[in-house]
């Protein structure tokens, strides 16, 4: 079998993730070319990772090189741009979330997905935790009955990497869009895919980026660039879904909490979960209450949580599998992400088509 010719567009901190996911798998695939803005940057990344071709555009990369698949690891504004020009030139392609700065470019990104009949899937990494393993057996498994309540939080005291994460021309948004996506993501993935209808939520930018040196440990790494800081520093929301479920979520980049917290609970007919970080189920039997802990450790574990996201990528991609992260997934959350931003402006729910 020929190995997976593979490329990365971005070299930020995420792409080393990535990387390290395609050479763990080296029976299979090889990253042959990398590409990103930066020269000097690019040139060492392909240096230190033994990567015979580097490129500062990639549309030149996917002209010269024969990809079969592509990592998107840029900034969220050239998401769309990237993974079209690599869909477009015959490859398979990994974009990071959040899948674009709004539904638009994400639907237009599916679209050319559909018409090349190339995958396009979506860095949703929380599906391949061992934590959303051992919920989604429970909920498959009826113990938890028909989920109706959610709460999902990714609260950061002081968090912001800086850099274009503060920018809302190059992200997108704030904490929302980089860490609400995850959880949002998350519940609707474990309660079973409903379709969205409704969403209000609120934002603020109270607190500013003065206090995001704040010793978080994922800073941004692109230079030679002036970025704004114009992103809220805290959004919450309400959605709404087609099946019953309500959802509420909160996330930070900067908020005037104890510590940082991430937690999701879902509330079923027959049994309720909490991951904090540990798994733990509600319910009751016998006429009794009962806590019930998955046996062993249940937290996330971060240890090869990136290489499972790849080695299914790579799977999808040699046609041993279905994609459990596609694309039409992530237009679903840019709908939500877009209500939410819209009801904040509006100070209105907003309906979701």
């Amino acid at each position: 079998m020929e190995k997976l010719r593979i490329g990365i567009i971005g070299t930020g901190g995420i792409s080393n993730v990535h990387i390290g996911g395609y050479k763990a798998l080296p029976d299979k695939c090889e990253v042959v070319a990398v590409c990103d803005l930066d020269e000097e940057k690019v040139k060492n990344y392909a240096a230190k990772y033994g990567v015979p071709a580097y490129y500062t555009d990639y549309n030149e990369m996917l002209a010269k090189e024969k990809l079969d698949a592509v990592s998107v690891c840029t900034w969220n504004s050239s998401h769309k741009g990237a993974t079209v020009a690599a869909l477009r030139a015959g490859c398979k392609v990994i974009c990071e979330k959040p899948m674009a700065l709004n539904t638009a470019e994400a639907q237009e990104m599916l679209d050319v997905s559909k018409e090349t009949g190339n995958l396009l899937m979506l860095g949703f990494v929380r599906r391949f935790g061992n934590d959303a393993a051992i919920i989604k057996k429970f909920v498959d498994g009826g113990t938890m009955g028909d989920i109706y309540y959610a709460k999902a939080t990714y609260l950061r005291r002081s968090g912001c990497p800086g850099g274009w994460f503060g920018d809302k021309e190059y992200s997108g948004g704030g904490p929302l869009i980089d860490l609400g996506v995850h959880v949002i993501d998350l519940v609707r993935y474990l309660a079973g895919g409903p379709k969205p209808v409704a969403a209000y939520g609120v934002t603020y930018n109270n607190l500013g980026d003065h206090r995001a040196g704040g010793g978080q440990s994922w800073v941004s790494t692109t230079k030679g660039f002036k970025f704004k800081y114009n992103v809220e520093d805290f959004a919450a929301a309400m959605v709404r879904f087609d099946n019953g479920l309500t959802l509420s979520v909160e996330a930070s980049f900067n908020l005037n909490l104890k510590q940082d917290r991430g937690d999701i609970e879902l509330f079923g007919t027959k049994s309720g979960v909490r991951i904090d970080p540990q798994i733990e189920f509600f319910s009751d039997m016998n006429g009794m209450f009962v806590d019930i802990k998955p046996f062993g450790n249940s937290a996330l574990d971060f240890n090869g949580l990136f290489n499972r996201e790849i080695s299914h990528f790579v799977s999808c991609c040699l046609g041993e599998c279905e994609c459990v992260s596609p694309a039409e997934d992530g237009v679903t959350l840019m709908k939500i992400l877009d209500a939410i931003y819209e009801s904040a402006r509006t100070g209105h729910e907003v309906c979701i088509k």
